[in-house]
């Protein structure tokens, strides 16, 4: 079975190298793999010691760094090498402050996980979420390296729990403990024989309640909003699927009072362009908003990034975008807010909108009469707006200290 798996990864790398030639996004997937063990061979060095820590991508990381704050607090002599497979995580992230060494993960061949756990040498692995690539899993079993799965979730439809999956579910062995999300994930592990299991919960949430201690002002959004004294709806990572509705409900919309906040999570240029056009309220990108009186515009588009988190704080509602597409994006940092949350109907992936939905504070819309009824409601009832946002809130208190409970295991 190995044999077959490196032949689709070698195919895999032969066609992404096509096709890098016509996307951007694939460009950087190719090309940023090449500059991999040449960043090691620059900060890795033989004697060091070494923590690796691996994410997918951009909500893995902030899954992955109360753990690695906890790892260099309580191993000030170690150096942590972070590894991404996406480029929308890496490119934003690359020039982080918490890892010694940042850089794509080769693609799951056996040379390149040979080499890049020689380059490595790690006393420790650590895999946030899932992402189970074969190669390093059998090479870290190998060498007797111990790999943990942080704030791991597995549902029944994964390929680990189908007839054909066996190939899949040896690559767990080679994990010495696993720290789940949920109850239903170490049943799921359970009946694999996996015992070297706890339910700890998200690090997200260590991560996100950390938030409100920082300072998230935003001198743009206290003109836009008046200082919050306007009604404002930061409708966060969203995609074409989720704008056409809320673009559809502010060009009907009578209150010229309202603010509303778009933080997209493409912000190419054509795609801004394209939203910026369907907006029929006066609209004002961030990226041409020197110079201009802010508090004249009713839509504010950030067509930048690391600035959502704080966007967030001027939310009197959150709407979250990816759920009329492929799922729904991260919902903890607006909840951590205080706010209600409101999200489409592709979200049962995600354990904790799951949780929030069940809860009441984050809200399903199926279709265009939903979004404007929840919209309208949130906006004219404040004792409802205000009592689902301190279930928001609770929430994220509630369920703190995942990474302290990891931290326990690691000596």
């Amino acid at each position: 079975m190995f044999f077959l798996y490196n032949i689709l990864t070698y195919v895999s790398i032969f066609f992404l190298q096509i096709i890098a030639l016509f996307n951007k996004k694939i460009n950087f997937f190719v090309q940023g793999r090449k500059e991999s063990f040449t960043i090691l061979e620059e900060k890795i060095k033989p004697s060091d010691k070494v923590f690796w820590v691996h994410v997918a991508s951009l909500g893995e990381y902030e899954q992955g760094l109360p753990l690695m704050e906890q790892l260099k607090s309580k191993f000030p002599t170690h150096k942590i090498v972070l590894t991404f497979f996406s480029p929308s995580g890496y490119e934003v992230k690359k020039n982080n402050s918490i890892a010694d060494a940042t850089l794509y993960l080769p693609m799951d061949t056996s040379m390149n996980a040979k080499q890049f756990l020689k380059q490595v040498h790690p006393e420790k692995a650590f895999f946030v979420k899932y992402e189970y690539w074969p190669n390093y899993l059998n090479q870290l079993r190998k060498k007797n390296i111990p790999t943990y799965l942080v704030s791991g979730i597995l549902r029944p439809d994964q390929v680990f729990f189908k007839w054909y999956g066996g190939f899949y579910r040896k690559a767990l062995q080679a994990f010495t403990y696993f720290f789940v999300q949920n109850d239903l994930s170490k049943q799921l592990l359970n009946q694999l024989n996996f015992t070297q299991v706890e339910v700890v919960g998200d690090t997200r949430f260590d991560r996100v309640s950390q938030i409100l201690e920082n300072n998230n002002k935003l001198d743009f959004l206290d003109e836009f909003t008046n200082n919050k004294q306007t009604k404002t709806i930061v409708i966060g990572s969203s995609w074409p699927e989720d704008e056409k509705f809320i673009t559809t409900y502010i060009n009907n919309n009578a209150d010229t009072s309202l603010r509303f906040v778009f933080a997209p999570h493409n912000i190419k240029t054509e795609q801004i362009t394209q939203l910026q056009n369907s907006l029929k309220k006066p609209t004002i990108l961030h990226s041409q908003h020197q110079g201009k009186n802010l508090s004249e515009y009713n839509v504010y588009i950030i067509d930048a990034y690391s600035l959502l988190t704080k966007a967030y704080s001027y939310a009197d509602i959150a709407y979250i975008g990816g759920g009329f597409g492929t799922g729904i994006h991260n919902i903890l940092e607006a909840a951590t807010f205080g706010v209600p949350v409101i999200i489409g109907p592709k979200y049962k992936k995600f354990q904790e909108a799951k949780d929030l939905v069940a809860l009441g504070s984050c809200l399903v819309v199926n279709n265009q009469e939903e979004l404007n009824d929840t919209f309208d409601k949130l906006l004219t009832d404040t004792a409802t707006k205000e009592k689902l946002g301190a279930i928001s809130s609770h929430f994220i208190l509630k369920n703190k200290e995942a990474t302290k409970k990891i931290m326990k295991h690691i000596s």
